[in-house]
């Protein structure tokens, strides 16, 4: 299991200098997001010059892209805002393999009109999940035509909210193009991580065949999302559960700020060693 960070945690001026900071801090892997070439996450076009430079820049630092980001709320309440991002999606997706990944992130998505991760009532809707269900589908008929996997992660604030939401997307699909993203800090609110044992042996259960990239961050009980490291998650059970996964996967360091960096390395990797 190969320790990575999203590389945006790193604020620097140029992507080469941010590729730098990330093999500073010893890490070998990233998931990447287009924004650190100076545009947004998601321009609507990634010419082929751009993604060669990102993996040439890469490949010098010998570093990987485990995956990169093209996320945008995929259950929008507006169907123009929905479309617009799928079709910048659908550039990136083309994209993705020149930048050198075959994975690319997704957000299933509020019906918050202006935050895709906040929590709004209507999440739980059949008009949310028949939205967010056709977004999908429009990025997995770009996916298969490039070769490409969509990894959607479950969390409390979005559409697909728990792992019983995953497995029914995944089901309601059955496409081997669409798999999951698991970040166990998002399966909890925070007074409900007193359940945290039967929650991930659940989330693992459901979901661990489909697992392709997890996410390492940390939770304390009145739900703020901390460094990992410095909340109450059970790491060393987070831990087991993803070494007896049937793949190898990618645990990728996100929710901290840069001077954490150091700290949630050296407690991940003394976890690694024993898990």
């Amino acid at each position: 299991m190969e320790l990575g960070i999203f590389a945006k945690t790193y604020a620097r001026d140029s992507l080469q200098a941010t590729l730098d900071a990330v093999q500073a801090d010893g890490l070998r892997t990233v998931q990447f997001n287009l924004v650190l070439t100076g545009g947004s996450s998601l321009p609507g076009r990634v010419p082929a010059e751009l993604a060669g430079r990102v993996a040439a820049d890469l490949r010098r630092r010998d570093l990987r892209m485990a995956a990169v980001s093209g996320t945008y709320n995929m259950a929008h309440p507006d169907a123009a805002s929905r479309a617009d991002g799928g079709r910048r999606l659908a550039a990136l997706i083309a994209a993705a393999r020149g930048l050198g990944t075959r994975v690319v992130t997704l957000c299933t998505g509020s019906r918050d009109s202006h935050d895709m991760w906040r929590r709004h009532p209507d999440n739980g809707s059949a008009a949310a999940w028949t939205d967010m269900r056709a977004s999908v589908d429009a990025a997995l008929a770009v996916a298969e035509a490039h070769d490409v996997t969509l990894a959607f992660e479950p969390e409390r604030n979005n559409v697909v909210a728990n792992a019983a939401d995953g497995r029914r997307l995944l089901d309601e699909i059955g496409s081997p193009h669409l798999r999951v993203v698991l970040d166990a800090a998002n399966l909890f609110d925070g007074p409900d991580l007193s359940r945290q044992d039967q929650t991930l042996a659940e989330a693992f259960a459901l979901l661990g065949d489909d697992v392709v990239l997890a996410h390492a961050k940390d939770v304390r009980a009145d739900g703020t999302i901390v460094a990992a490291g410095q909340g109450e998650l059970d790491y060393g059970r987070y831990l087991d559960l993803l070494a007896q996964l049937p793949r190898d996967v990618p645990l990728i360091l996100h929710g901290l700020d840069e001077h954490e960096v150091a700290g949630s390395v050296r407690f991940l990797s003394r976890r690694l060693a024993t898990a």
